[in-house]
């Protein structure tokens, strides 16, 4: 069983919309998160599996991509 979870992160500047896929590419959850770094590590520390993680080049991929990094199989 593949235990894979795809992410879509859509970042604005006070929420963060994210859409977790699963290895089938069933959606699984949709939810709006604030634009914090404990709110964002708190959704991805209650995913479990292989997290594969995707956002858009904005003012805060940066940010967010060195937030992620150390918690995801891939950003």
């Amino acid at each position: 069983m593949n235990d894979a979870k795809y992410i879509g992160l859509d970042v604005h500047q006070a929420t963060v919309s994210a859409e977790v896929l699963d290895s089938n590419g069933k959606v699984v959850m949709k939810c709006v998160l604030e634009t914090k770094a404990a709110t964002i590590l708190q959704f991805i520390h209650g995913l479990r599996g292989s997290l594969h993680v995707t956002f858009e080049e904005g003012t805060c991929a940066a940010w967010l991509h060195d937030l992620l990094k150390p918690y995801v199989d891939k950003c």
